[in-house]
């Protein structure tokens, strides 16, 4: 049997084919009784989409059914249909697998996906207490006052106790001020979970001989990256980091542009803030010389995005061959 479940926040719409790519069964129940389908047609295949909440529901299948995790973009890309609805976009799923015409997405294990929690939940706070600091500024503005804040640095919150605004812009920036250092001590707390798990793990303990990465960076690269035996090449790291350059062929003619920046955008921001901590920094020989020398011929974005390029394939190879940072040329 091939189940084609398309997921929601609450509820699911299921389609049912046989063996022979009949649909036999349509219906939509709640997540939590998804179970009951899964050990009626137990033995089975199943295909849901890649959505914000389908661990829990794999998990729950997985008990009873061989499950697969669909890739959303390539999944709509190679659906026949243009019609957009629960009942429709179910059985396409459910057609789908039954032709095994499945372009799947990498389901992260248990430990991948606590490490991804974690700093997943920092990244949120982090943006979060940004926003108060821009509420901040808005006061600010209000009240004519333009000189340079930092509200989250000791010098701007002195600044800021100092001041003596009228109400209620006074209030507002007592509360502002009040949840920045709630969201502070929050943030800590998680630094302290993530340096704990970062010590535990061998690929981040690799990760961390590089120049420039810290427990924090060396978490998100291993959490985003996941399991590193799902890549064949390093040019397959670069392409699901969106370090690739996009090339245009038309004819004899064959352009580079700039970087496709698919996938996981943190991570290619913590690569190139890794780099100019190696390359300015601890000035590290291997990354340096790259990074200069091209720095000279392009410009310092070019070379700190093309240097970080290069630093992935490193971690590649690091985690590939289970090795320390050690690039040529460089005495260990």
């Amino acid at each position: 049997m091939f189940v084609g479940i398309d997921l929601h926040k609450r509820e699911a719409q299921v389609a049912i084919r046989n063996d022979d790519g009949e649909l036999i069964e349509e219906t939509r129940v709640k997540n939590e009784d998804l179970e009951e389908i899964a050990e009626e047609y137990a033995g089975g295949e199943a295909l849901l989409e890649a959505t914000t909440n389908y661990y829990y529901v794999y998990d729950l299948l997985s008990e009873h059914l061989d499950v697969k995790v669909g890739h959303p973009p390539k999944l709509k890309a190679i659906a026949q249909t243009d019609k957009k609805t629960d009942r429709l976009d179910a059985e396409e799923l459910s057609r789908l697998l039954w032709l095994g015409s499945v372009p799947e997405s990498y389901v992260p294990t248990d430990e991948i996906r606590e490490c991804r929690s974690l700093v997943r939940g920092r990244i949120s706070l982090l943006q979060e207490r940004t926003k108060y600091a821009n509420k901040i500024h808005s006061v600010l503005l209000d009240n004519g006052i333009n000189c340079e804040v930092k509200p989250l640095s000791q010098r701007g919150r002195e600044y800021l106790d100092e001041l003596d605004l009228p109400a209620p812009w006074d209030e507002l920036l007592s509360s502002y001020l009040s949840v920045i250092e709630t969201l502070t001590e929050e943030i800590d707390v998680l630094d302290k979970r993530i340096e704990e798990r970062a010590e535990g793990l061998r690929e981040t303990q690799l990760l961390m001989t590089i120049p420039g990465v810290s427990h924090y960076t060396a978490l998100v690269i291993y959490a985003e990256l996941g399991d590193i035996d799902r890549f064949d090449a390093a040019k397959e790291v670069v392409r699901y980091v969106g370090l690739n350059p996009v090339v245009r062929e038309s004819g004899d003619s064959r352009f580079e542009g700039g970087i496709s920046k698919n996938g996981p955008g943190k991570v290619r921001w913590l690569l190139v803030q890794a780099v100019h901590t190696a390359v300015h920094t601890v000035e590290d020989p291997y990354l340096s010389r790259f990074y200069h020398r091209l720095e000279r011929r392009k410009n310092s974005q070019i070379a700190a995005v093309a240097t970080a390029r290069k630093l992935l394939v490193s971690i590649y190879h690091m985690l590939d061959r289970d090795e320390v940072y050690n690039p040529p040329g460089v005495t260990a």
